[in-house]
């Protein structure tokens, strides 16, 4: 769009003394006369923009313009740079321009200042390994919650079981280091929530639908949303080599010390099979002391794990 584009050179002239004509057009794939005429039109909307021919010379804005910036202050300018920062890790580069943006407010004479304060926390939410799938997603999604049409997917659940859905999108929610897309599936007639690495075939329908209101208040993903089942009480015990993981997993408060430098943790969780790879990530350092049969299908879990692996006579 037109107005993106003037945006974007407005914003890319704060933060550069010069910058060419060429590297516009070809930045923005249009001609080195289509950039003339955003200039004109940036000009004509009292924005000072000057040209300049030969060495040094270039595209730039009249000096001593400066944008306006006394909304927010340096320190909320900073926390919401910094948040930006934490979501584009997880997927996607369209908050590269509102961050230039944020930038292009802040006087040189405390350009440092705001770096360090963008840097003191730095959130980071990129998956292992899974960034060009994951992006491919979530730029499908945000084109269709944009556009107003249905997708549908080949979706796999937590047992493994494939269903097609045709999903009205409504939010695309990050939580953890996963992305969930929330919206009214055709199959279930209720909304639901899909797991972005969950889906294969992904795809924009051309059934468009009405989005409605959707309210703060009691959405899913609040609490402990992705569990379901009732809770199961179940003790654990940490021997001392392995009370490390204990307590980069727990929280002190939590942590009961057996006396020999382990600990005891009790934790809640429903009874399935993300709760047993939950535990067999701890390996060998944690044995379930209770309840009796949790220990039973753990240790058979572990024995046929083993039985896999065995050399074969």
């Amino acid at each position: 769009m037109k107005i993106d584009r003037l945006l974007s050179i407005v914003i890319l002239l704060i933060n550069r003394r010069h910058i060419q004509a060429k590297e516009l057009a070809d930045m923005f794939e249009v001609s080195v006369r289509t950039i003339y005429r955003d200039i004109d039109t940036i000009n004509a909307a009292g924005i000072p923009v000057l040209t300049t021919q030969g060495a040094g010379g270039g595209i730039s804005l009249m000096e001593g313009y400066r944008l306006d910036r006394n909304v927010l202050t340096d320190q909320e300018l900073a926390d919401i740079f910094t948040a930006l920062q934490g979501v584009s890790s997880s997927g996607g580069t369209e908050h590269t321009l509102l961050m230039e943006k944020i930038s292009s407010v802040i006087p040189p004479s405390q350009s440092a200042a705001f770096r360090s304060k963008t840097t003191q926390l730095i959130v980071d939410f990129s998956p292992r390994g899974l960034n060009g799938p994951l992006e491919e997603r979530l730029t499908l999604l945000k084109e269709a919650l944009e556009e107003g049409v249905a997708v549908s997917f080949e979706y796999a659940d937590a047992e493994g079981h494939i269903t097609l859905r045709s999903v009205e999108p409504y939010t695309l929610v990050l939580k953890g280091q996963a992305w969930y897309l929330y919206g009214i599936c055709g199959l279930r007639q209720d909304f639901r929530l899909f797991k972005l690495l969950r889906m294969k075939s992904l795809v924009k329908e051309t059934r468009t639908y009405t989005r409605e209101d959707l309210p703060l208040e009691g959405l899913p993903w609040g609490g402990d949303w992705q569990r379901e089942g009732s809770p199961v009480p179940c003790v654990l015990h940490f021997a001392a080599e392995g009370r490390h993981l204990a307590e980069d997993r727990f929280d002190a408060a939590e942590l009961q010390p057996d006396g020999n430098g382990g600990y005891f943790v009790t934790i809640h969780y429903p009874e399935d099979s993300w709760f047993y790879g939950f535990l067999l990530a701890f390996g060998t350092s944690v044995e379930v002391l209770e309840p009796e049969s949790i220990r039973q299908k753990l240790g058979k879990l572990a024995t046929e794990i083993a039985a896999k692996y065995a050399k074969q006579d």
